[in-house]
C-alpha cells in the first residue's frame, strides 16, 4: 500500500544556508517586537506624507507608494516560498514569526491608506461607514490579543481581513503610480479582492467536494457584483473637492463664479444656475466626472466633465443649468460623481417661492471641512511647472451631454 509522497531530502549545504537565514530573520523579528508599536504611526505618517507630497513632490509620493506595494509583494511571496520549501523538505519560519510579519504589513497598509480615506470621504454619505470600518480594522491590527486570536482561531475571517487590505492598497496606490482612473483602480482592487478571498471561502466550505467547488465558483461573481454595487460607499481615494460654489453668473476668463441670487423658481427660470467645483486629483491623472442634478431625490440631469490632475487648488470645472422644471421648488442637490459611480462631493440648495427660505447663491467658494481644507501642503516646496495651465473646463447645458437647451 503506497503512503503519502515523501519530500526530497534537501542538500546539507542548502539546508544549512537556509537555516542560517531563517535564524537571522527570527532574531531580527525578536529585536523588532519591542519597538513594533512605532510601526503604525510611522505608516500613518508615510501615508500622510504621500498624500500631501503627491502633488508637490510627485516622485517622493510615488516612492512611498511603491515601497508600500513592495512590502505586499514580499508578504504574498513569503507564503508561496514557504510552501515550496516545505514540499522540498526545507525548514520554514515558525507561524508566530510569519504572523508577526503579516501583522506589520497589515498595519502599514491600513495606517498608510487612512489619510487618503479620511480626506476623500463624504461624511454625510454611506462612505462614512466604510471609512469608520477601516479605522476599526486599523485598531484591530494593533491590538495583539485580538489580532493573534483572529490569525490562529478564525482563519476564514483572517483571510477576509487580508483580502480587504489588498483591496485598500490597490485602490489607493494605482492612481498615483500608474495614473489609472478611480474606476479602473476600483475594478482592479475588486478583482484582487476576489482572488485573495479564495482562501477564506475554501476555509469556510471545508471539506471541499464537487458541489462545494461549484458553490464557490458561483459565489465569486455574486460577491464581486455586490461589491461593485456598493462602490458608491467607497471613497474615491485620489479625488476630492477643494472648493465649490453656486452662482448666477460666471467669469470664464478668470474661471470664477460671480453674482448673487436668491434661488426662487422665477429667478432660476430667468438666470439659470452655475455649479462650480474645484476637484483635486494626482498629477498626470485624467478623469471623467459627472454633475448629477437631483430634485427631491429624482435625477433631472447628468452633465459629464473631464478633469486633469496636478493643480494644487484643484481643477476648476463648472456646469451651467438653464432649463429647470416648471415646479422647481424643493430641495436640490448636485452629486459630484466619478464615471464609475463613486461620490466625490455634494452641493445642496433649496428653491422656494419665499425668498427668505430660498438658498442665497452668492458665488462664494466654500472650502470643505476636514483634511482637504487644511493648508499643510503649503509647508512643502511647490514643484516647478505647477501653474494654472490646466484649470480650464466648462460644460454648459447646451452640451450634447445635457438634456437642457439654451
Amino acid at each position: 500500500m503506497n503512503g503519502p509522497p515523501v519530500p526530497p531530502s534537501p542538500s546539507p549545504v542548502g539546508a544549512s544556508r537556509l537555516g542560517a537565514w531563517e535564524q537571522r530573520i527570527e532574531r531580527l523579528a525578536e529585536k523588532v517586537r519591542p519597538w513594533s508599536w512605532l510601526w503604525p504611526p510611522v505608516a500613518f505618517l508615510a501615508g500622510a506624507g504621500s498624500f500631501f507630497l503627491v502633488e508637490r513632490q510627485q516622485w517622493l509620493g510615488a516612492m512611498l507608494t511603491l515601497g508600500m506595494l513592495l512590502t505586499w509583494l514580499l508578504l504574498l511571496s513569503e507564503s508561496l516560498i514557504g510552501r515550496l520549501l516545505a514540499r522540498r523538505g526545507y525548514p520554514t519560519l515558525p507561524r508566530g514569526v510569519t504572523t508577526f510579519i503579516a501583522q506589520m504589513v497589515h498595519q502599514e497598509t491600513l495606517f498608510f491608506t487612512l489619510p487618503f480615506l479620511l480626506a476623500t470621504t463624504v461624511w454625510t454619505s454611506g462612505q462614512a461607514l466604510f471609512t469608520l470600518a477601516m479605522v476599526a480594522l486599523a485598531i484591530l491590527s494593533i491590538l495583539d490579543p485580538l489580532y493573534y486570536r483572529l490569525a490562529e482561531r478564525r482563519r476564514g475571517l483572517y483571510f477576509a481581513f487580508h483580502a480587504q487590505c489588498v483591496f485598500l492598497v490597490v485602490l489607493v496606490t494605482l492612481p498615483t503610480l500608474l495614473h489609472l482612473t478611480t474606476g479602473q483602480s476600483l475594478l482592479l482592487a475588486l478583482a484582487a479582492t476576489v482572488i485573495f478571498s479564495l482562501p477564506s471561502l475554501l476555509h469556510l466550505l471545508r471539506p471541499m467536494t464537487v458541489r462545494r467547488w461549484l458553490l464557490m465558483l458561483a459565489l465569486l461573481p455574486v460577491l464581486a457584483g455586490i461589491a461593485w454595487g456598493g462602490r458608491i460607499w467607497v471613497p474615491p481615494a485620489s479625488l476630492w473637492i477643494s472648493g465649490s460654489a453656486l452662482s448666477p453668473k460666471f467669469d470664464v476668463a478668470t474661471r470664477s463664479p460671480q453674482g448673487q441670487l436668491r434661488l426662487t423658481p422665477d429667478a432660476l427660470t430667468e438666470h439659470g444656475l452655475y455649479a462650480y467645483t474645484a476637484i483635486h486629483a494626482p498629477r498626470g491623472l485624467r478623469e471623467q466626472i459627472v454633475h448629477a442634478w437631483r430634485h427631491d431625490g429624482e435625477l433631472i440631469d447628468r452633465i459629464p466633465l473631464e478633469i486633469q490632475g496636478g493643480r494644487e487648488e484643484g481643477y476648476r470645472a463648472w456646469t451651467h443649468k438653464r432649463n429647470f422644471p416648471a415646479d422647481s421648488a424643493g430641495r436640490w442637490r448636485i452629486d459630484v460623481m466619478t464615471a464609475s459611480g463613486q461620490r466625490i462631493g455634494v452641493l445642496r440648495f433649496q428653491v422656494a417661492p419665499d425668498a427668505e427660505a430660498a438658498t442665497f447663491a452668492d458665488g462664494r467658494i466654500d472650502v470643505p471641512l476636514g483634511l482637504p481644507g487644511l493648508d499643510i501642503r503649503r509647508l512643502v516646496a511647490r514643484p516647478e511647472g505647477s501653474s494654472d495651465i490646466n484649470s480650464q473646463n466648462t460644460v454648459d447645458d447646451a452640451s450634447p451631454s445635457s438634456e437642457d437647451n439654451e
